[in-house]
């Protein structure tokens, strides 16, 4: 690789990873950041217990902590506590952080299966664009640290076969550390230590001293369970709590118990879910389709040598495994597939690399990186809510009655003063015996109604949901008296995104409807 390509390179994945780490001009659609930030601005020298148990501690601490040390640093003094729009900025910074090294990893386990460097290139430059890891390192969640943990257990698990003595030894120290950090920001990253084990397994086959082997995996397991306590100490010293956090969070991924935020699953079906509503959107089209070819490929070549079926079996097999796991839950969020999003990548760089014509792979190239791109490009547009609230606050007269959506995290930002607004709770509209008659009273009533994402009507639709779906077919077909006069949306692209999973559009780029009630309707 040149130095100018390769600075090139380093340049994008700084870039596409830092810009605009600000975006949504102030206001924090997403709860997930939102809980972490609210338990990060409760944290003091006097107390580090963030009475929130969802998460472990590690990314928590981790803001909190590196917060006072820039402080310091930049002559302000130690500063004890964060305030909620800082832990908010410095969680994101973080992300972005993790994925770029993740990235960078990435890139060194190309490097170890291939010998060619173009391939790498390919990988790297489809990684750098890759629509969901640019939303994810632009989230302050956990999903960009996973993914890191995930890439390093790969990365050690190809090197550790051909290592020995105190250099084996290192590593799987390197490992357990890597993994205990993973523990203590996810307890479910439990399932990204497979690579390891893997790799592990392999050697006590391989080799006569299988007691030396047992011992390793004896120390990797203890030294990451230590470290996993020592940065998230309280999930042991309010076991309790966390093992009650633990127990809800559970029974809702696993369907046990259904709550208002997990309707979009309802008959959902495993693992076709994922490949119709996740994986092409984030990956974008020409990825995911590409990657297919590039996986029978690949896997038709590498089987037929010995040397190479080790390492497919590490970038496969423990991908498969976590799928596998995650994709038959009952809640199928696209934060769940965060840490096999570099698969599709990888084997359409494969096929990509394959393609014998320079014009064609250059061409399929560029047109691999156009989604990237384009979800890029929104950062740099303000905030679709804030461009409809503008325009609301500019059209709508003031004193209008509204009909909004309560439940959606934060509500639509407003002036309230200037409207009278309802945001009526369409969640438990077919729940609750009288809520139908209180929405008819609304409806008649109201000169406007909003619709400010798709949470509602794509979710709860069909005989399960009577009184909704027949709320949202008169609105949209215009016999409820309204007509659609305005539509918000940052979303492009050839798949329309209000049909993947909800998360991937809600919070960062929803589209936003505004209906007016006919004149003669008045």
């Amino acid at each position: 690789m040149s130095s100018r390509l390769f600075y090139v390179l380093v340049l994008l994945i700084i870039f596409t990873r830092l810009v605009k780490l600000d975006w949504g001009n102030g206001h924090f659609f997403h709860p997930d950041e939102n809980n972490m930030a609210s338990a990060i601005s409760r944290l003091s020298s006097k107390n580090l217990d963030p009475k929130f148990y969802a998460y472990g501690q590690f990314p928590l601490y981790l803001t909190y902590f590196s917060f006072r040390i820039f402080s310091f640093l930049l002559r302000q003094g130690f500063t004890d506590s964060l305030s909620f729009t800082q832990s908010i900025l410095l969680l994101r910074f973080w992300s972005a952080f993790f994925s770029i090294l993740s990235i960078f990893i990435f890139y060194l386990i190309s490097r170890k299966i291939f010998k060619k460097l173009s391939f790498s290139i390919i990988f790297l430059i489809l990684l750098i664009f890759n629509p969901g890891l640019i939303q994810f390192s632009h989230f302050g969640t956990t999903e960009a640290v996973l993914n890191f943990v995930f890439a390093i257990n790969i990365l050690v698990a190809l090197i550790i076969p051909d290592l020995r003595g105190l250099k084996l030894i290192n590593y799987i120290l390197i490992s357990s550390i890597i993994n205990g950090i993973g523990l203590a920001s996810k307890i479910t990253s439990i399932i990204l230590t497979g690579p390891i084990f893997l790799s592990l397994f392999y050697l006590f086959i391989k080799r006569k001293n299988k007691l030396s082997i047992i011992l390793l995996t004896q120390v990797f397991i203890i030294f990451t369970f230590v470290l996993y306590t020592c940065l998230s100490p309280f999930s042991i010293i309010s076991r309790h709590e966390f093992l009650s956090s633990m127990s809800y969070e559970t029974s809702v991924a696993t369907g046990k118990l259904k709550v208002f935020y997990t309707t979009q699953f309802l008959n959902s079906k495993p693992y076709l879910f994922q490949f119709t509503h996740i994986f092409p959107y984030v990956n974008g089209v020409p990825v995911f389709l590409l990657s297919f070819f590039g996986f029978f490929n690949f896997s038709k070549k590498v089987l037929k040598s010995k040397n190479q079926r080790f390492k497919w079996l590490i970038i496969v097999l423990p991908s498969l495994v976590y799928f596998l796991y995650m994709g038959q839950l009952y809640t199928k969020w696209t934060r769940f597939m965060a840490p096999v999003f570099f698969v599709f990548p990888f084997f359409a760089s494969y096929f990509l690399h394959s393609i014998k014509s320079t014009t064609a792979k250059v061409l399929l190239t560029i047109l691999s990186v156009i989604p990237g791109v384009i979800f890029l490009s929104r950062y740099f547009t303000e905030d679709i809510r804030i461009i409809a609230s503008g325009w609301v606050n500019k059209n709508i007269p003031e004193k209008s009655t509204i009909i909004s959506e309560g439940g959606n995290v934060i509500d639509f930002p407003l002036n309230a003063k200037e409207y009278n607004i309802s945001h009526f709770n369409f969640y438990d509209l077919d729940e609750n015996v009288d809520f139908p008659l209180k929405l008819e009273r609304l409806i008649s009533d109201a000169d406007y109604i909003f619709v400010p994402s798709r949470r509602i009507f794509k979710n709860q639709y069909g005989s399960n949901f009577p009184y909704s779906n027949k709320y949202y077919r008169q609105l949209f077909s215009g016999v409820s008296g309204f007509k659609l006069i305005k539509i918000f949306s940052g979303q492009r692209g050839i798949l329309n995104p209000e049909n993947a999973e909800e998360t991937w559009t809600v919070f960062d780029h929803p589209t936003i409807r505004i209906f007016q009630k006919n004149k003669q309707q008045k």
